[in-house]
């Protein structure tokens, strides 16, 4: 299963373009309309919110005003759990209406009882969240009896016409012979993989299971070779990227390319570590000092290869040397010989804590705008 053509071409029509014109620019729109989730992931650091900011939702109006202000071809929807907004499917329809390609990112568990609130669009995926075989996934989001849930919404979603992938986060400690059994497994069900590291969230409760640099590259070695160098499964991810988690390329990360908005507004710097929010898109790309931060610049960012850091790496690497690119995807990932050299952490500053600045600000905001119903949440918790 691939993209379809259209969309293929519309993607990469706007990334040649915006490649000429030179500048930064984003590829995917990352959206959290909100952080409240019905499981307590140990590896997450988006769950920990007091309850004033895990009741708060961004509105329909707020999320089609993101995709305008950024522009993106695409926009990948998260949390928390997505499904758990009331407006999520007029959401989805507002962004296909866009003709933005839509994937709507769920642990799963809501999945059959929302599904019919969908329709199967050209515009829109399921990405499940799997990360790995039963033993692995029930263990990575601490709760038996979610691989089975998953699976059972991965078959029903592609009986009803729907697109599927799956969204597999690896952490320190997986078996690399298991993890290619699940991939063969997600094979033969037809589903394409996302795949990536996860990311050592400051704020996560389980700190201990992050891979680093080093790990990383072995591992993902170890995989690919029992799978034909990767060729034996299907991955959304760019050949490129693949390459790069297998220690091929020497990548610096491109932290605009895939920027999110959450109930804090514009995430600075990126994705996955908030240093600081800003109201608009403009204020995001225009006012943040990106030389501060990434592999080698910035404590936080040291261990990070994950692919919303990396895949507009490769996706520029892609254009400049395409050759490379099909060479890659048609021969696989290297799985054996030296590794390219790593960018230098020895020069990076120190981490800085900055989450409770940001949370209180929000909370004072929440308190400001609706005294009583604050001190309504602040008693039930």
């Amino acid at each position: 299963m691939t993209l379809p053509l259209s969309q293929i071409a519309r993607i990469g029509a706007y990334t040649l373009t915006q490649h000429i014109k030179g500048g930064k620019y984003p590829l995917v729109l990352m959206l959290e309309p909100l952080f409240r989730c019905n499981l307590a992931c140990p590896g997450c650091g988006k769950i920990d919110y007091p309850d004033p900011i895990l009741n708060q939702r961004m509105s329909y109006e707020q999320c089609m005003e993101a995709i305008d202000e950024c522009g993106a071809p695409a926009v990948s929807i998260a949390g928390g759990e997505p499904l758990l907004h009331k407006d999520m499917a007029r959401i989805v329809k507002g962004y296909i209406a866009k003709k933005k390609l839509v994937i709507l990112c769920t642990n799963a568990l809501l999945l059959k009882k929302k599904i019919d609130e969908y329709e199967p669009s050209p515009f829109f995926t399921w990405s499940i969240h799997l990360d790995g075989d039963k033993q692995m996934h029930d263990h990575a989001v601490d709760l038996d009896g979610t691989y089975e849930i998953a699976i059972d919404a991965i078959k029903l979603a592609k009986s009803k016409g729907f697109r599927v992938q799956v969204n597999c986060t690896v952490f320190d400690g997986a078996d690399s012979e298991r993890l290619a059994t699940f991939f063969d497994e997600m094979e033969s069900l037809g589903v394409e993989i996302t795949i990536s590291p996860g990311y050592a969230y400051e704020r996560a409760a389980d700190q201990e299971h992050f891979f680093n640099r080093e790990r990383t590259k072995k591992f993902f070695r170890d995989v690919f070779a029992r799978g034909n160098g990767g060729k034996d499964w299907t991955f959304t991810n760019s050949p490129l990227f693949l390459d790069f988690l297998a220690g091929n390329q020497t990548y610096e990360c491109t932290p605009w390319s895939m920027p999110l908005r959450t109930i804090f507004g514009w995430q600075k710097p990126c994705y996955l570590l908030g240093e600081g929010y800003v109201a608009t898109f403009k204020e995001l790309m225009e006012g943040t000092d990106w030389e501060k931060y990434g592999v080698g610049k910035y404590e936080k960012c040291s261990n990070c290869m994950t692919h919303c850091g990396f895949e507009g790496t490769a996706a520029t690497d892609a254009i400049r040397h395409p050759l490379k690119m099909f060479k890659v995807g048609r021969n696989g990932v290297k799985t054996d010989g030296p590794m390219a050299p790593d960018v230098d952490l020895t020069a990076a500053r120190p981490a800085e804590d900055v989450y409770s600045s940001h949370v209180e600000l929000e909370l004072a905001k929440i308190k400001a705008a609706d005294p009583e119903g604050f001190k309504r949440v602040q008693r039930a918790a």
